[in-house]
């Protein structure tokens, strides 16, 4: 195991590596630099007097890496770490990070083209139903998850899926992102500067996820027919399947999925505002 002394750190942060991992390799994870650089940040906002930790201020001392998984070889994706932060009366701040980065949730939202305009009528949500063992589920509910390639397109396994089942590709020119219209932004203010997403657990992980909007007209014959064919119920060995539901029962169909809910009070409070 080896060591070495976090760059720009004051006081000096050891960082402590498993046999798997080099200095380089941790440095270049945007998980770690992003996560690294968001909590310098909040922890010299305590030089404020006005600062609720001001008279005994916390500091970072020491990262310990426990456990790296790569992907496709030598890419990182996941890190879980021990971050000692504490202040000199001795006290500690719950320090156990699991990294991963941020993904992207996306609501998309069809309706049928005879529907009127600026209306909720007859509005159905697109959800995916797949395996997530860390919730121990085999068949959760959720909103299709994924990333925006460098092409400016919704992609990933969810994105595939819709595609194959519908036909339906979304570039980046037809997504409005709820999360940058209803949260207030943090870069240029003097407060802290977290990611420009949802978080979903951050009691244990950095993962962050703005939530896009899709909404399309269809034909509502169309609309039927997919309707009929995205039910959630999968073929034999099928691992990821699509599910319709009605807009104002996305709650309570997908209400197990921390981006349902997001994505679905995103979308009231911002259309109650006049904003979508």
């Amino acid at each position: 195991m080896s060591s070495f002394t976090l760059p720009d750190s004051s006081p000096s942060v050891s960082v402590n590596l498993t046999k798997d991992l080099s200095k380089d390799q941790l440095l270049s994870f945007p998980a770690f630099k992003n996560w690294v650089s968001t909590l310098q940040h909040s922890l010299s906002l305590q030089r404020s007097q006005d600062h609720t930790f001001h008279a005994s201020p916390y500091k970072l001392r020491k990262i310990d890496i426990q456990s790296v998984d790569f992907f496709g070889g030598e890419r990182i994706g996941f890190i879980k770490l021990k971050a000692e932060v504490t202040n000199e009366d001795g006290e500690k701040l719950p320090g156990s990070v699991f990294l991963r980065g941020g993904s992207v949730g996306m609501m998309v939202i069809l309706q049928p083209d005879d529907a009127p305009q600026d209306s909720e009528t007859d509005k159905n949500v697109i959800l995916t139903l797949q395996p997530r063992i860390p919730a121990g589920s085999l068949a959760l509910a959720e909103l299709p998850a994924g990333m925006i390639d460098d092409s400016g397109t919704f992609s990933g396994a969810a994105a595939k899926e819709i595609k194959e089942e519908i036909g339906l590709e979304i570039p980046q020119d037809q997504l409005t992102d709820m999360t940058k219209l209803a949260l207030p932004p943090t870069e240029g203010t003097d407060g802290e500067k977290l990611q420009q997403g949802t978080y979903p657990s951050p009691g244990g992980c950095d993962e962050f996820v703005p939530i896009f909007l899709h909404q399309r007209r269809v034909p509502r014959e169309q609309l039927k027919e997919w309707q009929g064919k995205l039910t959630g119920l999968r073929d034999h060995g099928e691992k990821i399947t699509l599910k319709l539901v009605p807009l104002e029962a996305l709650w309570r169909e997908g209400g197990r999925d921390a981006k349902v809910l997001a994505g679905w009070a995103f979308y009231e409070g911002l259309r109650k505002e006049g904003k979508l």
